[in-house]
Protein backbone atom coordinates (compact mmCIF):
# COMPACT_ATOMS: atom_id res chain seq x y z
CA UNK A 1 0.00 0.00 0.00
CA UNK A 2 1.11 3.27 -0.50
CA UNK A 3 1.31 4.75 2.72
CA UNK A 4 2.33 8.33 2.09
CA UNK A 5 -1.30 8.47 -0.41
CA UNK A 6 -2.90 7.47 2.19
CA UNK A 7 -1.88 9.39 5.00
CA UNK A 8 -0.69 12.96 3.10
CA UNK A 9 -1.75 12.51 0.00
CA UNK A 10 -1.62 16.17 -1.50
CA UNK A 11 -1.32 17.73 2.11
CA UNK A 12 1.45 20.33 1.71
CA UNK A 13 2.67 23.00 4.68
CA UNK A 14 0.24 26.02 3.51
CA UNK A 15 -2.96 23.49 2.74
CA UNK A 16 -2.37 22.21 6.45
CA UNK A 17 -2.39 25.68 8.03
CA UNK A 18 -5.36 26.43 5.46
CA UNK A 19 -7.31 23.43 7.05
CA UNK A 20 -6.40 24.51 10.19
CA UNK A 21 -7.75 27.89 9.65
CA UNK A 22 -10.97 26.30 8.01
CA UNK A 23 -11.95 24.18 10.67
CA UNK A 24 -11.54 27.17 13.40
CA UNK A 25 -13.67 29.17 11.45
CA UNK A 26 -16.66 26.78 10.34
CA UNK A 27 -16.51 25.57 14.12
CA UNK A 28 -16.37 28.73 15.52
CA UNK A 29 -20.02 29.30 12.58
CA UNK A 30 -21.43 26.56 13.50
CA UNK A 31 -21.29 27.22 17.43
CA UNK A 32 -22.64 30.67 17.02
CA UNK A 33 -25.38 29.27 14.64
CA UNK A 34 -26.74 26.63 17.48
CA UNK A 35 -26.34 29.11 20.12
CA UNK A 36 -28.52 31.25 18.00
CA UNK A 37 -30.78 28.27 17.65
CA UNK A 38 -31.82 28.59 21.97
CA UNK A 39 -30.92 24.96 22.13
CA UNK A 40 -29.03 23.58 25.43
CA UNK A 41 -28.40 19.82 24.55
CA UNK A 42 -29.04 17.04 22.11
CA UNK A 43 -32.20 15.72 24.10
CA UNK A 44 -34.35 19.12 23.26
CA UNK A 45 -33.72 18.45 19.26
CA UNK A 46 -36.82 17.42 17.95
CA UNK A 47 -36.28 15.78 14.13
CA UNK A 48 -36.62 18.59 12.59
CA UNK A 49 -34.00 20.08 14.57
CA UNK A 50 -31.76 17.23 13.99
CA UNK A 51 -31.90 17.82 10.47
CA UNK A 52 -30.79 21.13 10.36
CA UNK A 53 -27.98 20.07 12.75
CA UNK A 54 -26.93 17.22 9.79
CA UNK A 55 -27.32 20.24 6.93
CA UNK A 56 -24.90 22.60 9.09
CA UNK A 57 -22.68 19.47 9.85
CA UNK A 58 -22.40 18.99 6.15
CA UNK A 59 -21.85 21.93 4.92
CA UNK A 60 -19.41 23.32 7.22
CA UNK A 61 -17.69 19.31 6.79
CA UNK A 62 -16.79 19.81 3.37
CA UNK A 63 -15.70 23.33 4.13
CA UNK A 64 -12.97 22.11 6.04
CA UNK A 65 -11.05 20.70 4.38
CA UNK A 66 -12.09 21.04 0.50
CA UNK A 67 -10.21 23.94 -1.00
CA UNK A 68 -12.47 24.72 -3.98
CA UNK A 69 -15.55 25.23 -1.18
CA UNK A 70 -15.69 28.76 -1.18
CA UNK A 71 -15.87 29.79 3.05
CA UNK A 72 -18.43 32.64 2.04
CA UNK A 73 -20.39 30.34 -0.20
CA UNK A 74 -20.77 27.58 3.30
CA UNK A 75 -21.39 30.79 5.44
CA UNK A 76 -24.52 31.47 3.28
CA UNK A 77 -25.87 27.74 3.46
CA UNK A 78 -25.43 28.08 7.46
CA UNK A 79 -26.82 31.65 7.42
CA UNK A 80 -29.96 29.87 5.22
CA UNK A 81 -30.23 27.03 7.27
CA UNK A 82 -30.54 29.00 10.53
CA UNK A 83 -33.32 31.36 8.75
CA UNK A 84 -35.06 28.62 7.86
CA UNK A 85 -35.04 26.79 11.16
CA UNK A 86 -36.32 30.46 12.85
CA UNK A 87 -39.31 30.66 10.40
CA UNK A 88 -40.69 27.29 10.42
CA UNK A 89 -40.30 28.24 14.50
CA UNK A 90 -42.86 30.83 13.51
CA UNK A 91 -45.18 29.34 11.46
CA UNK A 92 -45.04 26.12 13.97
CA UNK A 93 -46.73 28.67 16.33
CA UNK A 94 -49.37 30.24 14.51
CA UNK A 95 -50.45 26.46 13.68
CA UNK A 96 -50.98 24.01 15.60
CA UNK A 97 -51.66 21.37 12.32
CA UNK A 98 -47.52 22.29 11.09
CA UNK A 99 -46.68 21.99 14.57
CA UNK A 100 -47.58 18.49 14.97
CA UNK A 101 -46.57 17.54 11.16
CA UNK A 102 -42.95 19.26 12.07
CA UNK A 103 -42.77 18.31 16.06
CA UNK A 104 -44.13 15.20 16.39
CA UNK A 105 -46.55 14.63 19.00
CA UNK A 106 -45.91 13.60 22.53
CA UNK A 107 -46.82 9.46 23.23
CA UNK A 108 -47.70 7.41 25.82
CA UNK A 109 -46.23 5.02 26.65
CA UNK A 110 -47.70 4.03 30.54
CA UNK A 111 -51.21 4.50 31.44
CA UNK A 112 -52.43 3.21 34.85
CA UNK A 113 -49.07 0.76 35.47
CA UNK A 114 -49.67 -0.91 31.99
CA UNK A 115 -47.95 0.01 28.54
CA UNK A 116 -49.92 1.25 26.18
CA UNK A 117 -49.95 -0.73 22.86
CA UNK A 118 -49.62 0.94 19.48
CA UNK A 119 -48.63 -1.51 16.35
CA UNK A 120 -48.82 2.22 14.53
CA UNK A 121 -46.78 4.03 16.49
CA UNK A 122 -43.51 4.80 15.14
CA UNK A 123 -41.87 7.27 17.53
CA UNK A 124 -42.05 4.87 20.76
CA UNK A 125 -38.59 3.73 22.26
CA UNK A 126 -38.18 -0.29 21.94
CA UNK A 127 -38.87 -2.17 25.11
CA UNK A 128 -35.48 -2.31 26.39
CA UNK A 129 -34.71 1.41 26.08
CA UNK A 130 -38.01 2.72 27.94
CA UNK A 131 -37.13 0.15 30.86
CA UNK A 132 -33.44 1.77 30.88
CA UNK A 133 -35.24 5.17 31.26
CA UNK A 134 -37.31 3.95 33.75
CA UNK A 135 -34.64 2.55 35.89
CA UNK A 136 -32.64 5.65 35.82
CA UNK A 137 -35.30 7.48 37.32
CA UNK A 138 -35.47 4.53 40.40
CA UNK A 139 -38.40 2.85 38.76
CA UNK A 140 -38.39 -0.87 39.77
CA UNK A 141 -41.54 -2.40 38.55
CA UNK A 142 -44.54 -0.38 36.30
CA UNK A 143 -46.76 -0.65 39.26
CA UNK A 144 -45.19 2.14 40.44
CA UNK A 145 -46.05 4.37 37.61
CA UNK A 146 -49.19 6.38 37.08
CA UNK A 147 -48.22 7.68 33.57
CA UNK A 148 -45.11 7.97 31.37
CA UNK A 149 -45.24 9.91 28.27
CA UNK A 150 -42.37 10.13 25.39
CA UNK A 151 -41.68 13.91 24.83
CA UNK A 152 -41.48 15.50 20.91
CA UNK A 153 -37.42 16.18 22.04
CA UNK A 154 -37.10 12.55 23.23
CA UNK A 155 -37.25 13.15 27.40
CA UNK A 156 -39.45 11.20 29.41
CA UNK A 157 -41.74 12.39 31.49
CA UNK A 158 -42.97 10.06 34.04
CA UNK A 159 -45.73 10.50 36.85
CA UNK A 160 -45.76 8.79 40.10
CA UNK A 161 -48.27 6.84 42.28
CA UNK A 162 -47.94 7.85 46.01
CA UNK A 163 -46.39 5.16 47.96
CA UNK A 164 -49.88 4.32 50.22
CA UNK A 165 -51.32 3.96 46.39
CA UNK A 166 -48.67 1.61 44.43
CA UNK A 167 -50.03 -1.36 42.72
CA UNK A 168 -48.65 -4.72 41.87
CA UNK A 169 -46.85 -4.42 38.45
CA UNK A 170 -43.89 -5.64 35.47
CA UNK A 171 -40.53 -5.78 37.30
CA UNK A 172 -37.70 -3.99 34.76
CA UNK A 173 -34.70 -5.16 36.96
CA UNK A 174 -33.04 -7.07 34.60
CA UNK A 175 -32.73 -10.08 37.22
CA UNK A 176 -36.48 -9.97 38.12
CA UNK A 177 -37.67 -9.57 34.62
CA UNK A 178 -35.15 -12.21 33.13
CA UNK A 179 -37.66 -14.74 35.11
CA UNK A 180 -40.40 -14.88 33.01
CA UNK A 181 -41.75 -17.98 31.35
CA UNK A 182 -44.20 -19.05 29.39
CA UNK A 183 -45.17 -21.51 31.82
CA UNK A 184 -46.31 -20.65 35.16
CA UNK A 185 -45.02 -23.12 38.01
CA UNK A 186 -46.96 -21.53 40.66
CA UNK A 187 -50.39 -19.86 41.22
CA UNK A 188 -50.30 -16.26 42.22
CA UNK A 189 -50.18 -12.65 40.20
CA UNK A 190 -47.80 -12.48 37.51
CA UNK A 191 -47.48 -9.55 35.17
CA UNK A 192 -47.30 -9.71 31.06
CA UNK A 193 -43.89 -9.14 29.97
CA UNK A 194 -45.00 -7.24 26.62
CA UNK A 195 -47.83 -4.66 28.07
CA UNK A 196 -47.85 -5.26 31.97
CA UNK A 197 -51.74 -6.14 31.70
CA UNK A 198 -51.58 -8.73 35.28
CA UNK A 199 -53.65 -11.68 35.87
CA UNK A 200 -54.03 -14.23 38.83
CA UNK A 201 -52.83 -17.31 37.08
CA UNK A 202 -52.82 -20.95 38.03
CA UNK A 203 -50.37 -23.49 36.76
CA UNK A 204 -49.90 -24.07 33.27
CA UNK A 205 -49.60 -22.33 30.13
CA UNK A 206 -51.58 -18.62 29.87
CA UNK A 207 -52.23 -15.82 27.16
CA UNK A 208 -52.42 -12.63 28.21
CA UNK A 209 -56.17 -11.14 27.32
CA UNK A 210 -54.85 -7.48 26.12
CA UNK A 211 -52.02 -8.59 23.63
CA UNK A 212 -52.12 -12.37 23.39
CA UNK A 213 -48.63 -12.68 24.41
CA UNK A 214 -47.70 -15.47 26.35
CA UNK A 215 -44.77 -15.43 28.35
CA UNK A 216 -45.27 -13.99 32.16
CA UNK A 217 -43.25 -13.12 35.16
CA UNK A 218 -44.28 -12.16 39.15
CA UNK A 219 -45.81 -9.03 39.81
CA UNK A 220 -44.31 -7.09 42.68
CA UNK A 221 -45.79 -4.15 44.50
CA UNK A 222 -42.25 -2.59 46.14
CA UNK A 223 -42.61 0.61 47.05
CA UNK A 224 -40.44 4.15 45.74
CA UNK A 225 -37.21 4.60 47.44
CA UNK A 226 -37.17 8.93 47.53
Amino acid sequence: MDWNRIFLHDLDGPFALEIFFRTVFMFLVVVAILRLSGKRGVRQLSIFELAIILTLGSAAGDAMFYDDVALIATLLVCVTAIALYRLITWLTVKSSRLEKLIEGKAVYIVEDSVMIIKDDEKDSLSKEEFFAELREKGVEHLGQVRVAILETGGNLSVFFYANDEVKYGLPILPHAYDKHSDTIVEEGLYACVVCGTLAQLEAGRHRCKRCQHHEWVKAINTKRVS
